[in-house]
């Protein structure tokens, strides 16, 4: 008997081309969008329910994390006027332009209705300003999985069913854990709820990526990329028990530093959780296998089928 053979290439090379997305930028400009965008929607909530210190916290936070994160992606494209030039067309079935839109949108909503809340100046437009940046701030946190689920590395391809609701859950606990260590104790119960139905989203949306992909999943869960991913969810799961046990206690000293310890533990997990995905997609790249192994199993069960 001839053993199975194994995936390969020609002379040991990988079959797709490794992404030439720099490192720390790209995975802190997916973090920080996220994060920007969740807390505008928080903000939003915040806003509604009177809570003007929290919601002011989350403002003046998602202001500069959408800066920051305009900044990297700047930086890794090279030169400012390429992400000026992507602003020249909109073309709603590319992520990139649709993303690139996305995030002008919500970065001068998001400004004015900081700015508003800072100087205590133009009321209404600064409340108008925080409804436009709630509502176009789920697109901001999603749309950096569909930017990596459309290319052709397995890792990230194959997981385009779950890969929005880690994003998204990713975001909303960090959002939550922000405003937990910003907001005054009797303001925190909002952001304690957004930050626990984040990390339970997250959590879930990963034992299903897991469970879906199988052999792919490999490099979520081996190597430095697995390492971080391990390392982000407990930090997640940590933060979502100090979460609910911090709804539940009295209002004190101790309840605020268990509301900030939890909250820079799943603001910390997001930014790991955003670096594992980001590693695990390269290593899938180098990794004939990976390429080779779902083309195999697709006309295997095409056969299967009859088709």
């Amino acid at each position: 008997m001839v053993p199975r053979a194994q995936p390969d290439s020609y002379y040991g090379k990988p079959i797709i081309k490794e992404v030439i997305w720099g490192s720390p930028e790209i995975p802190g400009y997916f973090f920080l969008g996220g994060l920007a965008g969740a807390s505008g929607v928080l903000a939003g909530f915040a806003d509604v329910a009177g809570n003007r210190e929290l919601s002011r916290a989350l403002k003046v936070a998602s202001a500069g994390a959408v800066g920051l994160s305009a900044a990297a992606l700047v930086k890794d494209l090279g030169r400012p006027e390429r992400f000026l030039n992507m602003l020249r067309v909109a073309k709603v079935t590319s992520p990139m332009s649709v993303g690139t839109w996305l995030l002008s949108a919500f970065g001068g909503a998001i400004s004015v209705a900081a700015a508003s809340a800072v100087t205590g100046r133009a009321a209404r437009i600064g409340a108008a300003a925080t409804a436009a940046a709630a509502a176009v701030g789920p697109g901001v946190c999603t749309y950096t999985a569909a930017l990596i689920t459309d290319t052709a590395v397995p890792a990230w391809h194959e997981a385009y069913r779950e890969m929005p609701y880690l994003f998204v859950g990713s975001a909303a606990s960090a959002a939550g854990g922000l405003g937990m260590m910003a907001a005054p104790t009797e303001q925190a119960g909002q952001a304690i709820r957004f930050a626990v139905l984040g990390s339970a989203t997250e959590l879930i949306a990963k034992s299903l990526l897991l469970r879906r992909l199988g052999e792919i999943a490999e490099p979520y869960q081996t190597g430095r990329s697995g390492t971080l991913m391990e390392i982000a969810e407990v930090l997640t799961a940590a933060g979502l028990a100090g979460a609910a046990l911090t709804g539940g206690m009295r209002p004190g000293r101790v309840q605020r530093l268990a509301a900030a310890l939890s909250g820079a533990a799943l603001v910390t997990s997001s930014a790991l959780t955003r670096f594992g995905v980001f590693e695990a997609g390269r290593a899938s790249a180098r990794d004939p296998k990976y390429t080779v192994g779902p083309q195999r199993e697709r006309l295997r069960q095409r056969a299967a089928n009859g088709q």
